[in-house]
């Protein structure tokens, strides 16, 4: 029962930062290390790495349920051109998601081995942190040149990709790099969040599958229980990610991204003092 309640916990703290610019990496690793994950009989270190990838899955199942209409180009419901402009988002993703798809393959496995600790951690999300706000207040009273994703072309999707590169360093945040990224490159807050979404499908589908079956193919097999625990956190974090987009969406009509750059502070400041204590490691 406290696996599956861990497994809810991890869940919850996924969904709501999935999303966030805020770095689901850092928030997890806090929170498993407040758990004493990885540890026990059910997460093992190469479960609890297989887990971790699985529910920001979930995640991304929230944003197919939420985006469906507007992602499918098969839909009876639109026009022609509506179809064509349909394919024509997708391509964009593709070509936003080239960078990462390349360079992921080459790096991240060094990143994993060599970055993933808590004080690259700390140093990220503190650095972005203070991007945000220095990149919010650059951008204050400066109209957006793209407000609307179909005119977003295609040389400023692989720019947006490049960012997202970025987010191979643990702590950086993929929608953090990307959202950052793209209001650089003039998008509006709206459409770099939505981008950033759209751009996560295809990626966290190719890590996952990339997880799982490095996993299997090391002989890895998976428990009764911790199958339960795997399906019991990707649930939570497919329902709790839903209602954070809808508030995320709705928050940044009239807000900016300020407040996450200060949160970002903080969260790297409490990683850094509980590491020092001890408190929080990667192993």
């Amino acid at each position: 029962m406290l696996d599956l309640i861990k497994s809810i916990i991890i869940g919850i703290v996924e969904g709501i930062t999935e999303f966030l610019p805020v770095s689901s990496t850092g928030h997890i690793i806090l929170v498993s290390s407040l758990m004493n994950i990885p540890g026990g009989a059910v997460w093992t270190k190469s479960f609890t790495a297989v887990f971790d990838y699985t529910i920001q899955l979930g995640a991304i199942f929230a944003v197919i349920q939420l985006y469906f209409h507007k992602l499918n180009p098969f839909s009876s419901t639109k026009t022609p051109r509506e179809r064509f402009q349909t394919w024509r988002l997708w391509i964009k993703v593709a070509v936003g998601f080239l960078p990462a798809l390349i360079f992921g393959f080459l790096l991240n496995d060094f990143m994993d081995a060599h970055l993933l600790n808590v004080w690259v951690v700390s140093a990220m999300l503190i650095l972005y942190g203070i991007l945000f706000i220095v990149i919010e207040n650059r951008q204050k009273g400066i109209a957006p040149k793209v407000t609307d994703l179909n005119k977003m072309t295609y040389q400023l999707a692989l720019f947006i990709g490049l960012f997202q590169v970025l987010s191979l360093v643990p702590g950086t945040s993929r929608s953090g790099a990307t959202i950052l990224g793209a209001i650089l490159l003039g998008a509006s807050r709206f459409v770099a969040a939505e981008f950033s979404f759209f751009l996560s499908i295809p990626v966290m589908f190719g890590v996952t599958v990339l997880k799982v079956g490095s996993f299997l193919a090391n002989g890895g097999r998976f428990t009764i229980m911790q199958s339960l625990v795997m399906l019991i956190g990707f649930v939570v974090s497919w329902i709790v990610a839903w209602f954070a987009i809808k508030v995320m969406m709705r928050y940044i009509q009239n807000n900016d991204f300020k407040i996450f750059g200060w949160y970002r502070i903080a969260v790297g400041v409490l990683f850094l003092l509980l590491a020092v204590f001890g408190v929080v490691t990667i192993a």
